[in-house]
C-alpha cells in the first residue's frame, strides 16, 4: 500500500529563515523578533530604544500589523529606520514576509535589526524569521497566569520583558509567580522588569542589546 508523506509545512520557512539570517550575519546585524500580546508596549519600548541606543547603534524596525502604519510611523518619529508590513489578517510574520522587505534597508548600515511582530502570544513563537533572538513582553496589565497559558512563547524567548511595571499598585498581577513558571518552562531565559514610562529597567534591557550588537560585530 502506498503511503503519502506530508513534510512539515514549517520546512520551507525555515530554509527562507535560514538565508535570513545569513544575510543578517554577513552584514554584523543582530536581530530579535519582539514578540507580545496587543498593547503590551512593543511600540512605545522602541520609541525608547531609539532615544537610548540612536546614538550608538544604527536601528532597523520591521513592523508587522494586521492593518495600518500606525506604528512604524511612531517608531520612524524616533529616528529608526521602518519599514511596514501589512499581513491582511495572518497573525504573525514569517520568513518569507521577512525577506521579501529587506531590500528596504541597507543591512550593512544597520547594527540592530527589531521584527516586532503581530500582537499575538501563539503563532509568532512557532516561525523563525531568521533571527537571533526571540523576545517576548508581557505586560502586568495581562495577568500572571500567562505562562501556563502560553508555554510556548516562554520556552522560545531568550529574553522576557516585564512591562509597565509602573501599574502594579493597580492590577493584580503576582510577578515573581510569572518569574517562577517562565524559569520552570525556560531555566535559561532572562528577566528584565520594566516600565517605558518609568524608565525601570531600560538601562538593563539596552545594556543586554549592546552586548549582543558588540558580539555580533
Amino acid at each position: 500500500m502506498k503511503v503519502n508523506v506530508v513534510k512539515n509545512i514549517l520546512d520551507a520557512n525555515d530554509r527562507i529563515a535560514m538565508e535570513n539570517r545569513q544575510r543578517f550575519d554577513n552584514n554584523n546585524v543582530f536581530t530579535i523578533n519582539l514578540m507580545s500580546s496587543p498593547g503590551a508596549g512593543k511600540t512605545t519600548l522602541l520609541e525608547e530604544m531609539g532615544k537610548g541606543l540612536g546614538d550608538n547603534f544604527r536601528v532597523g524596525v520591521i513592523e508587522g500589523d494586521i492593518q495600518s502604519s500606525l506604528d512604524a510611523e511612531r517608531v520612524a518619529k524616533a529616528g529608526l529606520a521602518a519599514v511596514q508590513i501589512e499581513t491582511a489578517g495572518a497573525c504573525h510574520l514569517d520568513a518569507n514576509m521577512i525577506q521579501s522587505c529587506l531590500g528596504n534597508f541597507d543591512l550593512a548600515e544597520l547594527d540592530l535589526m527589531v521584527v516586532e511582530n503581530v500582537g499575538n502570544l501563539v503563532c509568532p513563537a512557532e516561525f523563525n524569521t531568521g533571527e537571533h533572538a526571540k523576545v517576548m513582553l508581557l505586560s502586568v496589565t495581562e495577568g500572571d497566569d500567562k505562562p501556563l497559558k502560553y508555554p510556548l512563547m516562554f520556552r522560545e524567548s531568550k529574553v522576557l520583558l516585564i512591562s509597565k511595571t509602573d501599574l502594579l499598585p493597580y492590577v493584580r498581577c503576582d510577578v515573581e509567580l510569572i518569574k517562577k513558571t517562565a524559569k520552570g518552562l525556560n531555566p535559561e531565559i532572562k528577566i528584565i522588569e520594566i516600565s517605558s514610562y518609568t524608565g525601570q529597567g531600560l538601562e538593563e534591557w539596552h545594556g543586554w542589546l549592546t552586548e549582543q550588537i558588540t558580539r555580533e560585530r
